[in-house]
C-alpha cells in the first residue's frame, strides 16, 4: 500500500514536513528515521519517497525554507539606523517566538547537513547577518553607535536575539511586547555612542 486512502500530495507532503520538523527537534536528526516519520504521519514508510528523495533533504528543505522565509520577511524600515536596528530586533524575536522548532533544528542540526547543503544554509544566514551589519554600519557612520566591529556585533545581537528561543515560554511572567522591549534596550545600549 504507497498511499493511505484519502491521501493527497497536497496534504501529505506538508505533514511529512511537519512531522519531521517536530521529530527532529524533539530527537535530534541523527535519532529519527523515515518509518519513525512516515509512522507519525500515518502511511508507509514507502510513500515518504513519494514527498521527499531522503532524511537529509527533508533536513535542508526545512532550513532553507526557514531562512528564505525569514529574509523574505525583512524589510528595512525607512528611518533612521536606531530606528531601523530597533524594527531589526522587534521583528527578529517576533519571528523566532512563533518558530521555536525550526529555530532549535536552524541552529543545532547544522553538524548534520551534507557539505554542498550546509555551504548553501551558511549563505543564506550570512545574507541575513549582512543585513543586520548594514544598519550597524550607518548607525556608525551617523555616529549613533560605537562598535569596534561591525561584524562581531551584528553576530552577537543575532546571538542574543535568538536565545529568547530558549528560555521564553508562552504564558510565562512577560508578555512578548515586554521581551521585545526590554531586548531592544539592552541592543541600543550595547551600541550606543
Amino acid at each position: 500500500m504507497a498511499r493511505k486512502q484519502g491521501s493527497h500530495a497536497d496534504i501529505t507532503g506538508p505533514k511529512v514536513r511537519d512531522a519531521a520538523l517536530r521529530l527532529f527537534a524533539r530527537h535530534g536528526f541523527a535519532a529519527v528515521s523515515m518509518r519513525q516519520i512516515a509512522a507519525e504521519v500515518g502511511v508507509q514508510a514507502g510513500a515518504l519517497y513519494l514527498y521527499t528523495p531522503d532524511k537529509q533533504t527533508l533536513l535542508f528543505d526545512l532550513m532553507r525554507d526557514h531562512l528564505e522565509d525569514l529574509l523574505a520577511s525583512w524589510q528595512v524600515p525607512e528611518g533612521s539606523a536606531v530606528d531601523q536596528l530597533e524594527a531589526f530586533c522587534r521583528h527578529h524575536i517576533r519571528y523566532h517566538l512563533d518558530r521555536p522548532e525550526l529555530v532549535f533544528i536552524a541552529y543545532m542540526e547544522l553538524r548534520n547537513l551534507e557539505p554542498e547543503n550546509f555551504a548553501v544554509i551558511e549563505a543564506l544566514r550570512r545574507q541575513y547577518e549582512d543585513r543586520l551589519e548594514m544598519i550597524l554600519r550607518a548607525g556608525q557612520a551617523a555616529r549613533s553607535f560605537d562598535l569596534p566591529d561591525s561584524k562581531l556585533a551584528a553576530l552577537a545581537i543575532i546571538a542574543m536575539l535568538t536565545g529568547v528561543n530558549t528560555w521564553y515560554r508562552e504564558g510565562g511572567r512577560l508578555a512578548r511586547g515586554d521581551i521585545e522591549a526590554i531586548y531592544w534596550d539592552m541592543v541600543r545600549k550595547a551600541v550606543a555612542a
